[in-house]
C-alpha cells in the first residue's frame, strides 16, 4: 500500500471517492492490512472487526455509484476512543467492571453526527480505565506505544487514536479531554487535537469527570479538525448542558488573516519547567506568528498554578465513575485508579466547593485576559514522551500525572478552546506541540491561527513506521 493512501487528508480521500480515483472499500481494506501489519507494535485499538467495516464501506461505495453521496465524510474512516458509544460494538472504556451487551443499540451524539455525515467506523481505540490519566494503559487492554519510538508511551487518555492517526492508520479520530487527554497524546504522537469549547460540542452519556470533560476531533490536518468540528457541533437534545447550536462554519473560517492579532506568549505560565528543546521550538514558532503579522507580546496569564483544585475536581469525577462498584469488581481494576478515587472519597462538600471557588477564578482571569489578547500561545507540554507504561517519568519527583501537564489541565477548569499543533521534533526525535488557547467560544479563531501556523511550518516529518 502507498504511503500517500495512509497518510491522506480526510479532504483529499473524500476528492478522491468523487472523481472514482480511490474508493471506500480500497480505502478501507488498506487501512486494515495496515493495522494489522503494525498494531501489536502500538495497541492503539481494543476492537477491530473488518467485516462490519467493510459492510459499511462497500454502503458508502454504493452511494457514491448512484451518485447519492451524503454528509461531509462519506466513506471518510474514523477511529472512535472507547468511550463512546457505537451502536454495533461494545463500549468497555478500558474496564473489566462494564457488561458489554449494556452499552450496545446505543449512540454517542458525535457518532450519532457521523453517522448522518456518512462515516465508516474502523474500530475502537483503547483509553485508560474510564480516561482517568494522561497516559493510555489498562490491566484490559495493556500500554499503547508511540509510533516514534513504541518504548516511549502515547499519552492519553485519548492515546489509542492519537497513535492510530499519527501512524496512519485512520485520517480521522475521536478523543476527549478532562484534563489534556486530546492534547497530551496529540503533543507527544506529532498529529492535530483540538479540544472545543465546553458545550460546543453535545457529549452523552454526561461524563463521571462533570463539565472538566470535552469530546473533540484528533486529525493531521488542522483543515480536518475543522471539517470534524462542522459535523461534531450538530445539535443533540440529549445534552442539557450544550450551548445553543451557532452554525459556524469551521472550514469557511480557517483563511481569516493572522494579521493584527494581538497574540500573547507564555513560555511557562508562570511557573512550569519547560524542555530546553521545547522552549527554543516554543519559541521558533511565537516567531511565525510575528512573521504572519500578528503583534506577540510575552505575557503569563497571572494565575497560579491551580493543581490542587484540578485534582480534587478531577479525582472526585473518578470517585464518581466508580461510585456503583463493588469490592469484586474494583479488585478487577488498575490499582493506581483505585488509588485516588479512594483519596477522593474523603474529600469534604467544602474541600470541593473550594476547589470549585478556584476554577471560578482562574475562569474569571482567563476572561479579562482575553479583553486584552486575542490568543494565548505556550508549549503543549513541558516535556517529551517518556517510557511506556509509566503514569510519570522516571525519578519524576510526583507519582500522579497531572505534575508533568500543567499547560493543559487549566483551560479545562475554564472551558476555553485549546488546540494542540505539531511544531518540529526534539533532540531525541520526538514530537512536540504547541498549544493555541482563545477565549470561550472563539474556537474558531483558534483553528484558524492553528492552520496558519501549519501552512506557514508545515510539519512534514512521518513516524519511523511510515518511513520505510
Amino acid at each position: 500500500m502507498s504511503k500517500e493512501l495512509l497518510t491522506m487528508s480526510a479532504q483529499a480521500l473524500k476528492a478522491a471517492y468523487q472523481t472514482g480515483a480511490l474508493s471506500p472499500v480500497e480505502v478501507c481494506s488498506n487501512l486494515l492490512d495496515h493495522i494489522e501489519k503494525h498494531d501489536q507494535a502500538l495497541n492503539a485499538w481494543c476492537l477491530i472487526d473488518r467485516d462490519t467495516t467493510l459492510q459499511w464501506a462497500r454502503e458508502s461505495e454504493q452511494r457514491y455509484q448512484q451518485g447519492t453521496s451524503e454528509g461531509l465524510l462519506d466513506g471518510v474512516p474514523v477511529a472512535v476512543k472507547d468511550v463512546f458509544l457505537t451502536p454495533m460494538w461494545p463500549t468497555l472504556k478500558g474496564s473489566r467492571t462494564i457488561d458489554p451487551a449494556s452499552t450496545l443499540n446505543k449512540r454517542s451524539p458525535a457518532v450519532a453526527a457521523l453517522e448522518r455525515h456518512g462515516y465508516v467506523p474502523l474500530g475502537k481505540t483503547t483509553t485508560p480505565e474510564f480516561g482517568w490519566k494522561g497516559i493510555t494503559d489498562s490491566p484490559m487492554c495493556g500500554p499503547t506505544n508511540n509510533p516514534w519510538d513504541p518504548s516511549k508511551t502515547a499519552g492519553g487518555s485519548s492515546g489509542g487514536s492519537s497513535a492510530a492517526v499519527s501512524a496512519g492508520m485512520a485520517p480521522l479520530a475521536l478523543g476527549t479531554d478532562a484534563g489534556g487527554s486530546i492534547r497530551i497524546p496529540a503533543s507527544f504522537c506529532g498529529i492535530v487535537g483540538h479540544k472545543p469549547t465546553f458545550s460546543e460540542v453535545p457529549h452523552w452519556p454526561a461524563s463521571p469527570f462533570g463539565t472538566l470533560a470535552h469530546a473533540g476531533p484528533m486529525t493531521r490536518t488542522v483543515a480536518d479538525a475543522a471539517l470534524m468540528m462542522n459535523v461534531m457541533c450538530e445539535a443533540d437534545a440529549r445534552d442539557s448542558l450544550a450551548a445553543p447550536r451557532r452554525h459556524i462554519d469551521y472550514l469557511a473560517a480557517l483563511d481569516q488573516p493572522m494579521k493584527g492579532l494581538k497574540i500573547a506568549m507564555s513560555t511557562n505560565l508562570g511557573y512550569v519547567d519547560v524542555d530546553p528543546d521545547i522552549e527554543k521550538a516554543f519559541k521558533d514558532a511565537a516567531k511565525v506568528f510575528e512573521d504572519l503579522g500578528a503583534t506577540i507580546t510575552e505575557a503569563d496569564p497571572g494565575f497560579s498554578n491551580p493543581l490542587a483544585a484540578f485534582s480534587h475536581l478531577f479525582y472526585s469525577g473518578a470517585a464518581n465513575a466508580m461510585r456503583d462498584l463493588g469490592e469484586r469488581q474494583r479488585s478487577l481494576m488498575d490499582p493506581a485508579l483505585i488509588e485516588v478515587a479512594t483519596k477522593a472519597e474523603k474529600l469534604s462538600m467544602l474541600d470541593y466547593l473550594g476547589a470549585m471557588n478556584e476554577r471560578m477564578a482562574v475562569s474569571e482571569r482567563m476572561a479579562v485576559f482575553h479583553t486584552k489578547y486575542d490568543l494565548l500561545i505556550t508549549p503543549t507540554l513541558p516535556l517529551g514522551a517518556f517510557d511506556t507504561n509509566r503514569e510519570v517519568p522516571v525519578d519524576w519527583p510526583s507519582t500522579r500525572w497531572p505534575t508533568w501537564t500543567p499547560f493543559t489541565y487549566p483551560f479545562n477548569l475554564t472551558g476555553q478552546p485549546a488546540l494542540s499543533v505539531p511544531m518540529g521534533l526534539d533532540s531525541n526525535g520526538l514530537p512536540m506541540g504547541l498549544q493555541i488557547v482563545g477565549a470561550r467560544f472563539d474556537d474558531a479563531r483558534v483553528l484558524a491561527a492553528g492552520h496558519a501556523f501549519e501552512q506557514a511550518k508545515p510539519f512534514t516529518v512521518l513516524p519511523p513506521l511510515l518511513q520505510n
